[in-house]
């Protein structure tokens, strides 16, 4: 251990140290206690998974706080899941018991009367999501100054979960209203272990501040990975890998990772018809499952030299503790390299190897194309991260309309004029690209349809239905919030579903089936069934980039072997190889299916898949003979030529791709999709302007080499 930097951390600190058995403080502990010791800068911590990032921040912030104790909230925790904060939450309170520092956790699972008991008396610690941040900074304003005058360092946690999001923006715009309100300026410090460019990250950090943002890295040792990758046939009726997942998981802690909740939900609904009448050691987590039984998942993973397997999307990625896994799966190729980073970090703890298994299921009609997509993008994830150690880089939107929206209507808590509203929200960090003119067009807007109103002062108030909006609870989350149903089993509540089936309905939920009993307009009371059920989730599938489609264009067209492929996965390639030879995809990208009908390949991400989708819809209005576009995104297209040879096609595309079009006039007004929460209430041609800067990307198709 660094003598030097021991004798500068509390005593008590010091002293939980030694009863800890530490030996040394790790690398990335001793770099951030050099800075923010010894320097006012924002800090970006990034490291591997348990690497020790938490204790990095937290030890040098607490002796801080511990040696200048002043009244109010000395730190903030922000923390992208509730799970996380209640895991960080035991950690902290374990570090600070011996000292008079309070750590207070501030959430929708936290009962208002634990929430009055820290507007009483704050100080200390305060972890809290963004949502619950935006709660306190509407409906507690007159508690702000007396919270946080003397905030000195805010902690945002697994930052590659917030940036590239609105959510993430909007911390960013919390941050800056409430040093505004406070005339304090705290100081940032930022942890991840899945970072691709640190200087988006630096710059992410540091936006709306004064202050450098200073790096705090280590370069991970090299890691003993042990990957395997099964592929199975599959169809209506006959899915073999649950039979394989029953197999392999059976006496083992297990967790198994699922691109999205359905796939979660039917995973342990299967593993349990498997397991028949045998003890149930079976558990789902993900933000629809209760905190009960999310917890009770938790308990059951941590829970020495027992059994127990869980099926999880992206609310068990993070660093939430759950023990020694022995196991770790995940169904179908993740959508990121990151994401697969972060869940390989859940295995290999004790020193053992990082060890995961992925399971890549194709239907046996594999029409129009034999090529096993889910398989070769499983390969281009882990080879990007095993070659070249790449990462997706993150950047905020540039028109984030929600957040717009929702900061501007919490900006009115009193009436400003026109140039006063625009000052203050324009003057926020997330929304650089907005002009005063998009703006002025977008409270036109928002007054037309009652959000915003008038007085007879000239001064803009909400509206009527804006106060419906803003009085709301959803209203403090950027993200989208369905209609949820709460499920209740008697006095036990078992989650939220999206859809709610009519009385003797069946469905999945925590991986069960049950049915439908009583149901009133927000609540289903059911009980436990073993008929058929009706998967209530439906998929969302998050973006991916350009460079992993392109990874596995090489893949397929390449000889290299891969010796974490098990036999039939080998077998599989194999054959996709076999044909592509015989289809000449390595000499371009469209080819025919029969005498009119064509496969386009743009090994394009998903933006530059859906750009070229609008270019081809153009193409067709501008009178090729171009029919039926249809495909899979964002692997293919197909579509007929009726009028058009493949080459003048080709020809077409190339010229309009290369055209120097404003990214709006690819996409008209009336057929935006509505992605965000509250783009319905968005002037179209704003919307069609955010939706072409955000989602599409003209020079990505430009760039592309057809041929």
């Amino acid at each position: 251990m660094t003598e030097a930097t021991f004798w500068q951390l509390a005593p008590f600190i010091q002293e939980y140290i030694y009863q800890h058995g530490w030996t040394e403080l790790r690398e990335i502990q001793t770099a951030a206690c050099g800075v923010i010791f010894q320097t006012d800068h924002h800090l970006l911590l990034a490291a591997g998974t348990s690497s020790g990032k938490t204790e990095a921040a937290f030890l040098p912030i607490i002796t801080l706080v511990y040696r200048q104790p002043r009244p109010g909230v000395a730190a903030m925790y922000i923390g992208p899941i509730k799970a996380l904060i209640n895991d960080q939450f035991d950690r902290l309170r374990d570090l600070l018991k011996t000292a008079d520092i309070p750590v207070f956790a501030w959430h929708g699972d936290v009962t208002a009367g634990q929430k009055n008991t820290f507007l009483r008396c704050p100080r200390g610690i305060l972890q809290i999501t963004p949502e619950s941040l935006e709660s306190l900074l509407i409906n507690r304003y007159g508690h702000l100054q007396s919270l946080f005058a003397n905030l000195q360092f805010v902690v945002i946690d697994e930052i590659h979960a917030f940036m590239g999001t609105q959510r993430g923006s909007q911390i960013l715009c919390q941050l800056k209203r409430l040093s505004d309100i406070t005339q304090n300026s705290h100081r940032r410090i930022g942890l991840s272990a899945t970072l691709g460019d640190y200087g988006l990250a630096q710059e992410w950090l540091g936006a709306g501040t004064d202050r450098p943002v200073a790096i705090a890295s280590v370069t991970a040792q090299p890691r003993r990975i042990q990957i395997g990758v099964e592929h199975f046939f599959v169809e209506e009726g006959h899915s073999p890998h649950y039979q394989y997942l029953f197999e392999q998981t059976q006496g083992y802690k297990s967790l198994i990772f699922a691109n999205d909740r359905r796939q979660a939900e039917a995973v342990i609904s299967n593993l349990r018809r498997l397991a028949g009448n045998t003890p149930d050691i079976y558990h789902v987590h993900h933000g629809s499952i209760s905190a009960q039984l999310r917890r009770q998942a938790e308990i059951a993973m941590l829970t020495p030299d027992q059994p127990a397997i869980t099926a999880a999307t992206v609310s068990l990625e993070m660093g939430i503790d759950i023990g020694y896994l022995e196991r770790v799966f995940q169904i179908e190729a993740p959508n990121s390299v990151a994401s697969f980073l972060q869940r390989l970090g859940r295995s290999g703890r004790r020193g053992e190897p990082a060890n995961m298994r992925f399971i890549c299921t194709e239907p046996n009609d594999t029409k129009p194309l034999p090529i096993p997509w889910s398989l070769l993008q499983c390969v281009a994830v882990i080879q990007l991260y095993l070659e070249e150690k790449w990462l997706e880089p993150l950047s905020a939107p540039r028109y984030p309309l929600t957040l717009l929206y929702q900061q501007t209507l919490a900006s009115l808590r009193t009436e400003l004029t026109r140039r006063q509203l625009q000052e203050r929200v324009l003057s926020l960090p997330a929304f650089g690209q907005i002009t005063p003119a998009d703006f002025q067009q977008f409270i036109d807007h928002l007054v037309l349809l009652d959000h915003l109103t008038w007085t007879e002062q000239g001064k803009l108030i909400l509206g009527q239905q804006g106060a419906k909006i803003a009085q709301g609870f959803s209203f403090y989350a950027v993200f989208s919030d369905d209609v949820t149903y709460t499920v209740k089993w008697g006095d036990t509540e078992i989650g939220t579903v999206a859809i709610a089936p009519p009385v003797g309905g069946c469905f999945a939920l925590a991986g069960r089936t049950w049915q439908v009993q009583q149901s009133d307009r927000y609540t289903l009371w059911v009980e436990p069934t073993v008929q058929a059920d009706t998967l209530v989730w439906q998929g969302s599938g998050s973006p991916i980039h350009t460079k992993i489609l392109q990874k596995m264009r090489q893949i397929l067209l390449s000889q290299q072997s891969f010796p974490y492929l098990k036999p039939p996965a080998q077998k599989r390639l194999r054959i996709a190889r076999h044909w592509a030879r015989r289809w000449y995809l390595d000499q371009g990208n469209l080819f025919a299916l029969d005498e009119r009908t064509y496969c386009l390949l743009p090994w394009l991400g998903t933006r530059g898949y859906r750009t070229l989708e609008k270019l081809l819809f153009i193409l067709k209005q501008q009178g090729l003979g171009i029919r039926a576009i249809g495909g899979r995104p964002p692997y293919f297209f197909t579509f007929r030529l009726v009028k058009t040879t493949p080459k003048e096609f080709l020809a077409s595309l190339i010229a309009l791709a290369g055209q120097e079009l404003a990214p709006e006039n690819l996409i008209s007004w009336d057929e935006v999709p509505r992605l965000e929460k509250y783009d319905q209430f968005m002037p179209p041609g704003l919307l069609a302007k955010a939706y072409a800067h955000d989602h599409l990307d003209l020079a990505e198709v430009a760039a592309q080499p057809w041929n």
